[in-house]
Formats: structure tokens, sequence, C-alpha cells
């Protein structure tokens, strides 16, 4: 058999992905280089590699879908536009570049869920065994960590909160969907923090990771020093955070969801997630519904800012611009060459 490893370490962004992905690769799994510079949002690290996040965004931009989408459909835009057989033939070509390098990778980025197809294809191409590590954390967190880092939505903080729990939603439930029949494991992010030797030896073992399975005494002494508490800086609950009923309803209902399916993944809990997305849907079509009048005056208000501002950039016409072109003909050609010399339009030939 490969010794090939792929893991990808999936989920909504804040949720912990890039703690696992920092925690593997000291642990001797290779995050392809070069990685995301870490920033005050992830002082840590983020434990990305700067391509596939390159790529993800391009993709996503053809696919018009936001990283954060809360639409059931974009999953059906993202899966035609990674079903291209140009992409598909890169992305598995950087991957055996990867490959070269070393035997076992760690490939992490929140906009990766939108194209586990993509990468597992590579994967296989590859002769490689794909694993997914999905994060978990409440999604209130979540929520409280965006609106943090990454600013307000909308036209105040409350849609923003809806708009992105309802992305959370469709993001972690899809995700789920993904990744069965896979090699998985799902994490919670307070594991980790707590004590990361439990969760991550596991995956060792159940991903058969030798860069994990054999780690050395100083490579688990960094790992503690790399791992800290105080990373969880955002603990936030329902009541800092303004969300409808129903949908607070339904993410509850997904949290717990995926919580049982972390303790026993059975065909069980695999329909009880099937159920929410649909229920998902359901409800999102209904609020579409809802805002169709808003969708449809914005649109509108969008095509007369354009012919506005068109009219504002284009070149001043002449009068005789604005004669419909019916008229211009019923003037004689000698009289028309004549009114443009005098118009300063047309020079009288011969001059310099």
């Amino acid at each position: 058999m490969s010794r090939r490893r792929v893991v990808f370490v999936v989920g909504s962004g804040r949720s912990g992905t890039s703690t696992m992905a920092g925690t593997l690769r000291t642990l001797g799994l290779h995050v392809p280089q070069p990685e995301v510079v870490a920033d005050a949002t992830n002082p840590k690290g983020f434990g990305e590699p700067r391509w596939v996040v390159d790529l993800h965004h391009e993709l996503l931009q053809r696919s018009n879908v936001q990283v954060s989408d809360a639409r059931p459909r974009a999953w059906l835009d993202t899966g035609t536009t990674s079903g291209d057989h140009a992409t598909r033939e890169r992305v598995a070509a950087w991957l055996e570049e990867q490959f070269s390098v070393a035997d076992e990778l760690v490939v992490k980025d929140p906009r990766a869920s939108w194209f586990l197809g993509l990468w597992r294809a590579a994967a296989d191409r590859c002769d490689a065994t794909s694993a997914y590590v999905t994060m978990l954390r409440p999604v209130t967190e979540v929520v409280g960590s965006k609106q943090t880092y990454y600013g307000q939505m909308g036209a105040g903080s409350d849609q923003g909160a809806i708009t992105r729990t309802a992305a959370w939603v469709n993001m972690m439930l899809h995700t789920e969907r993904a990744t069965r029949g896979q090699q998985r494991a799902f994490v919670h992010y307070g594991d980790l923090l707590d004590d990361w030797t439990q969760p991550v030896f596991a995956l060792g073992e159940a991903f058969d990771l030798q860069g994990v399975k054999t780690a050395m005494a100083v490579d688990i002494a960094e790992v503690h020093r790399f791992i800290d508490p105080s990373l969880r800086r955002v603990t936030m609950t329902w009541d800092d955070i303004g969300v409808p009923d129903r949908l607070r309803e339904l993410a509850d209902e997904t949290w717990q969801a995926l919580d049982a399916i972390a303790a026993d993944d059975s065909e069980k809990n695999r329909e009880w997630c099937d159920q929410l997305r649909t229920a998902y849907a359901g409800q999102y079509a209904e609020a579409e519904a809802f805002a169709h009048s808003t969708v449809v005056a914005q649109r509108r208000r969008a095509a007369a800012d354009a012919r506005r501002d068109a009219l504002e950039e284009a070149p001043s016409r002449s009068a005789a611009d604005r004669v419909p072109h019916a008229v211009r003909a019923m003037v004689p050609p000698a009289a028309r060459q004549k009114l443009r010399r005098v118009m300063g339009r047309e020079r009288p030939q011969g001059s310099a």
C-alpha cells in the first residue's frame, strides 16, 4: 500500500482549524510551502498553503460563491466549477509535487469544504489516502469570533450574525455529507485546547499517520508550547447574538447532531443530519421568498446606478450626435460634410 497520506482539516473558519493544522505540522506532517503569513487574527499562524488559498479564491469567484455562503445552491455552483477537467489536472499536478517533498501532508483552508470532491479525485490520482478532520466549535463562538476579528456585515450586527449563523449551518451540514464514506474524524476545539494529546494521537492511529505515531518527545513538547488555551478568546452565547428563534433552533440542533456524530458516526446520526439539511434548505427558500421584493429593488437600483455612471463617464455628445440617424440621412452628403467642417469635426481636404 502507498504510504502517501493527505489530511484535510475542514469545517467553518474560526473553529480551531489552524490549531489542528499547526499541531499536525509540528508532529511531522508537511504543510506545503509557502504558508499564509500570521496576523493579529491568528497570531500562531494559519497553517494554510498559499497556493491552496489562492486556488480556492479563484474557484469561488468563478462560482460566484462567498467563503461563508448561506445559500444551499452554492454547493451546486462550486461542484460544477470543480468538475472542470483542466482544474482537476492542475490540482493533481500540484499535489504530486508536494508528495515529492513528504509522504504525509496536511492541507487546511476553510474554503476547502466547497471543493472536497476535487481534492479527493486529485489524491486518488496521486495514489494517496485522503482523511478528513472536521473541527467543531459552538456556533455562537464561531459567529462571535468572526464578528470580532472580521468585522460586521450588512446593515448592522444582527444582520451579520444572522448571515453567519446560516452560513455555519450550511457549511457544517454539507461538509458532513461530503466526507461520508471516507476516513474522517470530528474533533471539538475545546478538547484540543484542554488536552490535545487525546484527540490528536487518536487521529494518528485512525489515519495511520507515521508522523504522529512516531512523534519524538521534543515534538510533543513543541506542541505543548504551540497550543495555548488563551487562543479561545471569544466565548459568546445566544444572549450576545441577535438571531431569529427558528434559525437559532436549527443551529442548536445542527450542533447536537454533529456532536452525536463525533461520538458515534452511525447511520442514525447521519440521517439526522440529512433531515436538518432538508429543513435548512426549506427555511432558506422561505427567507428568499420573503425577501424577493427587496432583491428586485436592489437589482433595479444597481441597474439605475450603472446607467447613471455610464452617462457620467461617457464623453459629451454634440447636438448633431443626438439627431436621429433617419433624420441625418435626409441631409445631402455635401451639406453634411460642410456642417462637419463648420462644427470643427472634420478638416478641409489638403489642410495641414
